[in-house]
């Protein structure tokens, strides 16, 4: 039993942003009901896909979820979807989607068969246009102030950073809206757009107020942590490490595994600095990752592990996709969050549980996950991946 056990929401979207926020409540026990057409949607077929043609990444975002499969080009079809929509119920009346909220999706209308219906609609802007995350994210900053500082080109992040957090926003409101409804008995629409959630993190991360303020945005800083010390070293054996030392003790672990303290008071001696600030420590960066690039250069990542672990250095290790999998118990069935799941026509995957940890709650419990992949036709219900 999960901690969202007893809530049904139903869902009729596409890409990131509408099924990850279902995903997130599915994985704490919520059952979602996803409406598809009669073999599958837009994104049903969408890359990365196995040697067969399924699509992984549709499997990720639809685990432990269902799905009835209708013609919604007929009437019968839209009459079906409006009655799972507005099925009674304490814990249903949750709807989520990110197609236009017209006709038969129209809010008004479906409020006219469940008149405390809580609806959520994706948008793209504000003003209800089209947009993507490579489009809004293009258009607020980081591509420009991403990569080498001598690089005048921008760099698109392939991480879906704002698909991601749109998603959780929706989540978050969704249980919001769904607690006001049990205290005051009231549903209500509420719309997200995806350039909203990227705007509002860049405002809260005060990069709004840098060019209001300083009269400058964030440039090009390479691999640097902006405003304290952070920077990537190559190995003896041809890897690569990033080390954090925002905090002080994080700098002073950092002095003490490679063995620099006293090369760093020569340098604060010489520079009339103090490097256990972070604002130091990020104006002398150039100088610091010179002194520490020979440390580095010298051992194996073996080696530099072990001595950054017994520091209690934060790092980590640069690692493809491939080894993560391979060489990184985080990513393993060490971890309890994962679980070997045989998901039907793909195979057996390591598949990630809700990150969350309830302590009234044992892992097994924070959400199901099924292993059947299928769309059937108008009326079928069947547990997808």
């Amino acid at each position: 039993m999960g901690i969202l056990s007893g809530m049904t929401i139903t869902e009729h979207g596409a890409f990131i942003a509408g099924p990850f926020s279902t995903l997130s409540l599915a994985k704490l026990g919520a059952n979602v009901i996803r409406i598809d057409p009669i073999g599958g949607g837009i994104d049903y077929r969408r890359w990365p896909i196995s040697a067969d043609g399924h699509s992984l990444y549709w499997s990720g975002l639809n685990k432990g979820k269902k799905s009835i499969a209708i013609d919604l080009r007929r009437p019968e079809g839209q009459d079906l979807a409006q009655t799972l929509i507005t099925a009674p119920g304490d814990g249903a009346g949750l709807f989520v989607t990110n197609f236009p909220a017209i006709g038969w999706l129209d809010y008004e209308t479906l409020r006219s068969l469940r008149q405390d219906l809580i609806m959520a609609t994706v948008l793209g802007n504000y003003d209800g246009s089209t947009a993507v995350d490579y489009t809004v994210n293009c258009a607020v900053g980081f591509p420009l102030a991403t990569g080498p500082e001598d690089m005048s080109e921008p760099i698109n992040h392939v991480l879906p950073a704002w698909d991601l957090l749109c998603g959780q926003t929706v989540a978050m409101a969704l249980l919001a809206a769904e607690r006001y409804r049990r205290v005051h008995g009231h549903g209500q629409l509420f719309r997200v757009a995806l350039s909203d959630v990227a705007l509002a993190a860049v405002s809260d991360l005060g990069m709004i107020s840098e060019v209001e303020i300083n009269g400058s945005g964030r440039s090009k800083q390479g691999n640097q942590i902006y405003g304290a010390y952070g920077c990537d070293f190559a190995t003896k054996d041809g890897r690569r490490v990033m080390v954090a030392a925002v905090s002080r003790s994080q700098w002073r672990a950092l002095c003490k595994a490679t063995e620099a303290d006293a090369r760093v008071r020569e340098m604060e001696d010489r520079e009339g600095c103090d490097l256990n600030d972070e604002g130091e420590r990020f104006r002398h960066r150039e100088a610091i990752t010179a002194l520490l690039t020979p440390w580095f250069g010298d051992r194996s990542l073996a080696q530099i592990g072990a001595l950054l672990d017994r520091a209690r250095v934060c790092w980590g290790v640069y690692q493809t996709f491939e080894q993560m999998v391979a060489e990184d118990p985080r990513c393993s069935m060490q971890n309890p969050m994962f679980e070997s799941v045989n998901h039907n026509g793909i195979g057996l995957s390591l598949t990630a549980r809700s990150p969350i940890q309830f302590s009234r709650l044992d892992i097994a419990g924070n959400r199901p996950l099924l292993a059947v992949l299928s769309h059937g036709g108008m009326g079928l219900m069947m547990p997808t991946c």
